[in-house]
């Protein structure tokens, strides 16, 4: 999908790139609206794509997490139940109780690493997303500025025309 987001940009990109400016206006350019307001169309409808991809990755996180905190659970009530079933010699006893704390001291470790990997994966997906989700923003916007500039500079050429060929003192000098 980030691949459509950023398909898309270059598409626009290249559409204003290739526009063909107007004689004696090279910082302008012609463009067919309808052309890039379908590509803004598209690039508007990925986007939320990219967010629901990004709620799934942390969605997945989350179950990631509640399976590790599951396992510490499982391994606590296994370890408390091999305790229980020691015989109550002190020297036994102690064994248990020194092995079941190993136990929860491992999954405990166990569970904190894995809780940080999905936390600094699911970090770093959304910033990359953000980011591309940014830039792609960013990029429209500047189309969109661009797209302004030039047609507001057509319309008042287009004015300045009209005003020419209504008033034919205009093109005529006084002396």
């Amino acid at each position: 999908m980030a691949n459509d987001v950023n398909r898309l940009i270059d598409m626009l990109y290249e559409k204003i790139e290739d526009a063909k400016s107007p004689a004696l206006k090279p910082t302008m350019c012609v463009v067919d609206r309808d052309e890039l307001l379908d590509l803004l169309d598209e690039l508007r409808a990925q986007l939320p794509v990219e967010i629901k991809r990004a709620q799934e990755l942390l969605a997945a996180r989350e179950k990631f997490v509640e399976e590790a905190k599951r396992d510490v659970e499982r391994m606590m009530r296994q370890a408390e139940l091999e305790a229980k079933t020691k015989v109550s010699d002190s020297e036994v006893l102690y064994a248990a109780r020194e092995k079941s704390r190993q136990m929860v001291a491992q999954a405990e470790e166990r569970s904190r690493k894995l809780y940080q990997v999905a936390n600094e994966y699911a970090e770093d997906v959304l910033s990359r997303t953000e980011e591309a989700v940014q830039a792609a923003l960013d990029e429209v916007r500047e189309s969109r500025v661009n797209f302004r500039s030039a047609s507001a500079a057509k319309m008042q050429a287009q004015r300045d025309e009209l005003d020419g060929k209504n008033d034919p003192q205009a093109g005529q000098e006084t002396g």
